[in-house]
């Protein structure tokens, strides 16, 4: 292959970017961002490399999950905090329930730009360029809030530097303390019979503890029990912002993507001579990749030579996207396929790209029961090839909203409209969130017997 530079990309064919009218303008945005302090670290990124190696072998579980697109106007240290209790709290459950370790990796502090199926959008008769997340232009349907602006770029970094601050706090900082696992619970969710079964293993975690440290193990101590690692994840879409934040470790002389611990290349861009396998074939990030229902076998396999050509199984994350009717058939033959030809790697299940309808009110939205059902379909595909499920991938949010139906308080088509707040894609609430967190673990519980 030819040598691989930060710019090599631009050699490249590229889809779903903006069509900025400023090209000087965009030239002096990235010179900006090249100049700014890193979001993330090469040794933090080589621990969840090393924590991918885990996942792969089988001794821990990924969840990745946070919102569909990060919006400018709700940017808030309260929905920050929020949906970072979801991600506790889920992890708890799976650890607790599940006998697993969990990484976890937050939709968060990045994920900004949305690829769309189409460049224009028509409302009553007028058709003006689609919004592609808040890093381009703005979700207001006139002429003006829908050019792309390069300055959104910047913006961007602004608020996922303090995003990505804000996270280390929470983490490290004794919000994740175990012993407040009884705080974690979001007030709508303390009533619902997800909320009371997390109650329930919150009560039985507090007893452990307490006999740990009559043992003299404590947060004191034990660095585990006080604090938590959580790592941050995008789409890696702007190949103009991802390299402007590229940059050479001074220890190893390996090129890292410090926008991000992890980032991904979606259904839509994984072109195998396009420019986002092109400029994430480089970095030494851990790259997650969308594998949708239109994959190939031979196709999977070139994308993983040209990502993962050492084999290495800390390295590459297949995200499986297939629609609950499809998950099976169409899943199978790849898993079959990259065990048959001894690739070391992650397998996790994104059930919700793939599960998208519209109401009959209007509204796009997703339903739990399409979720679940894809997810047990990825489970299956798994168990029956004698390959590891690796982890999940779910677009969720802290805050108490109505975008997805089905689940336990019964969101309905009549009550999407009530607290429908999502900029672009339905996203469980925290409840939705937490409940198909407990059937995961039982999922996790039965495979470790088998």
């Amino acid at each position: 292959m030819a040598v691989w530079t930060p710019e090599s990309w631009r050699a490249k064919p590229i889809l779903q970017q903006p069509l900025y009218n400023n090209a000087d303008q965009v030239a002096a945005v990235e010179a900006t961002l090249a100049r700014r302090p890193p979001l993330v670290f090469a040794g933090e990124v080589r621990a969840l490399r090393r924590q991918f190696a885990e996942v792969t072998a089988g001794r821990a579980f990924l969840l990745q999950g946070g919102d569909c697109a990060e919006s400018f106007a709700e940017f808030h240290a309260d929905n920050i905090r929020d949906t970072f209790k979801v991600l506790l709290q889920m992890a708890v459950v799976l650890t607790f329930a599940g006998s697993c370790p969990v990484v976890k990796v937050g939709r968060m502090a990045g994920q900004f730009a949305k690829p769309r199926s189409a460049d224009m959008e028509q409302i009553d008769g007028t058709e003006l360029p689609s919004y592609r997340g808040d890093i381009v232009n703005d979700i207001g349907f006139t002429a003006e809030a829908r050019l792309p602006d390069p300055e959104r770029l910047l913006h961007a970094y602004n608020q996922a530097a303090a995003t990505q601050n804000l996270l280390r706090a929470f983490a490290q900082g004794g919000f994740a303390d175990l012993n407040q696992v009884h705080r974690w619970n979001l007030d709508f969710v303390e009533a619902s019979p997800a909320g009371e079964k997390y109650q329930d293993l919150a009560a039985q975690i507090d007893q452990a503890l307490a006999f740990m440290e009559a043992c003299g193990i404590s947060g004191g101590n034990t660095p585990q029990i006080h604090e938590t690692s959580l790592y941050t994840s995008h789409e890696a879409l702007l190949l103009n912002y991802e390299q402007a934040l590229t940059r050479k470790d001074s220890l190893t002389g390996n090129w890292y993507d410090c926008s991000a611990h992890m980032l991904w290349i979606g259904d839509r861009t994984r072109q195998l001579d396009g420019a986002h396998v092109e400029f994430l074939r480089g970095v030494h990030n851990p790259i997650g990749v969308k594998v949708g229902p239109s994959m190939n076998p031979d196709e999977l396999i070139r994308l993983i030579d040209i990502l993962d050509p050492d084999n290495s199984g800390d390295r590459l994350n297949l995200i499986a996207r297939m629609g609950a009717d499809q998950v099976v058939e169409k899943l199978a033959p790849l898993v079959r396929r990259v065990r048959d030809e001894g690739r070391q790697l992650l397998w996790s299940c994104d059930p919700m790209h793939g599960n998208t309808i519209k109401a009959s009110s209007g509204y796009k939205t997703r339903s739990v029961d399409s979720i679940l059902k894809e997810m047990k379909g990825f489970f299956e595909v798994h168990n029956g090839e004698g390959t590891r499920a690796g982890g999940v991938h779910f677009e969720m949010t802290g805050q108490n909203v109505t975008e997805c139906i089905g689940g336990s308080f019964q969101v309905t088509e009549e009550k999407l409209g009530d607290r429908y707040h999502t900029h672009c894609d339905p996203r469980l609430n925290a409840d939705q969130a937490l409940e198909l967190a407990f059937l995961i673990a039982d999922t996790l519980k039965a495979a470790r017997q088998r």
